[in-house]
């Protein structure tokens, strides 16, 4: 029996990007040209958001999404949420419709095939290289100005597997003030346990998704950061402990 737990965790796990890579495969043309443009952006968000879809289907995902608030189409807007899973940049395209731009880190860009798309789309940082940190905020502030949101995963890598929520980066509060955005926290309930960073895990299953309501930054200066992000992340945390009990 355990050997065939290992042994569909394996499978599992291939499977997993053979659906990545599937979708770029085919519309390989199609994105190419969407990526071709600044402008056509929100045309490239479109197929990545089938791209996600595709993905949590096939890995047999049954996702739900409950609101508290509606993001306005038009607007822009601070995406967080906490990262456990290879799966939460998926269901994060597959929960949130408004064009967005992920912060990432750089090392992604290395991944065969995905890399080539995601290096010329999502803002990259380098977390040990501080001139890299300071030009998020440059690349960031052009992306707000053409109209599009920003996604940030704010714990800034992946949590030990016992660790809940682990804490969170100034950065994407920082930005949020700087541009006086607001802040959508998102908790993601079920990543963890569906697809985990761990190889020998994971199984088909329902992904619960929670966006909160939204963090206004109106009248809030830099100093006011460090509040900003206890507050959002205490909100996920909250949530998090309310869907584990």
């Amino acid at each position: 029996m355990k050997a065939f737990k290992y042994i569909f965790w394996i499978l599992y796990r291939v499977w997993f990007y053979v659906l990545v890579a599937l979708p770029i495969l085919l519309l390989f043309p199609i994105l190419l040209i969407s990526i071709s443009k600044e402008s056509w952006y929100p045309f490239f968000f479109k197929l990545a958001r089938f791209w996600a879809k595709f993905i949590l289907i096939g890995m047999g995902f049954t996702y739900s999404i409950k609101r508290e608030q509606t993001p306005i189409k038009g607007k822009s807007y601070m995406f967080i949420a906490n990262h456990t899973s290879m799966a939460d940049i998926m269901l994060m395209l597959a929960t949130v419709k408004n064009p967005f731009v992920f912060v990432g880190k750089a090392e992604l860009a290395k991944i065969p095939l995905f890399g080539f798309f995601y290096k010329r789309t999502c803002i990259l940082v380098d977390r040990s290289s501080e001139k890299s940190r300071k030009a998020v905020f440059l690349r960031a502030q052009r992306r707000l100005k053409s109209g599009l949101s920003i996604c940030i995963f704010p714990e800034g890598g992946v949590p030990d597997e016992a660790v809940v929520l682990d804490s969170f980066k100034d950065g994407a509060f920082r930005l949020a003030i700087n541009h006086q955005i607001p802040i959508v926290p998102i908790t993601f309930a079920d990543n963890k346990k569906r697809f985990s960073f761990t190889f020998f895990s994971g199984s088909p299953g329902r992904m619960r998704a929670y966006i909160h309501k939204f963090i206004k930054t109106e009248g809030l200066t830099i100093q006011d950061t460090k509040p900003l992000n206890i507050q959002a992340r205490t909100v996920i945390l909250n949530k998090l402990q309310a869907y584990n009990k």
